[in-house]
């Protein structure tokens, strides 16, 4: 009775194909979050597949969730943690996502500085000539550029 019983778990669980066809995911990404501990597979001990519980659906479309609100998998695995554990992962959720903000905000006024930048340098080259590298300069575009702009980094 014992045996049958297991059968007949493994026979309700989904493979590698299932889970990712269920879950609008591709089997690469499947065994991927697998090998980083985000999906926990059983294995049959009949053919040695991976072979994934049913819940296992819920949890790989929040990964594709968090993914997309921009976690990183090691934070998805922590909040997926706190989950296992029946702890609110919301109070870390919200704390990442304020960090992630204000990073995200720097990091576009850095390329909005870059824009400017390179708009500016186009501009200032509009009617400068070809040049040809003569042993001191490479490209007298760019050196004429930054020869004039102090704030290089």
């Amino acid at each position: 009775m014992n045996k049958q019983c297991a059968e007949w778990e493994l026979k309700k669980m989904l493979t590698v194909t299932e889970l990712a066809r269920r879950s609008n995911t591709t089997q690469h990404a499947v065994r991927y979050y697998s090998r980083k501990g985000l999906l926990r597979p059983e294995r049959d001990p009949n053919n040695d597949y991976r072979l994934y519980y049913e819940h296992e659906v819920n949890w790989l479309r929040f990964v594709q969730q968090a993914k997309h609100l921009g976690y990183t998998l090691s934070e998805i695995r922590e909040i997926m943690h706190h989950a296992d554990h029946k702890e609110s992962p919301c109070p870390r959720v919200r704390e990442i996502l304020q960090r992630r903000i204000k990073e995200n905000r720097q990091k576009l006024e850095e390329l909005l500085n870059l824009q400017h930048r390179m708009e500016k340098a186009l501009n200032e080259w509009e009617d400068m000539p070809d040049g040809i590298p003569d042993g001191d300069s490479v490209c007298h575009l760019i050196e004429s550029f930054t020869n004039n702009f102090s704030d290089i980094n």
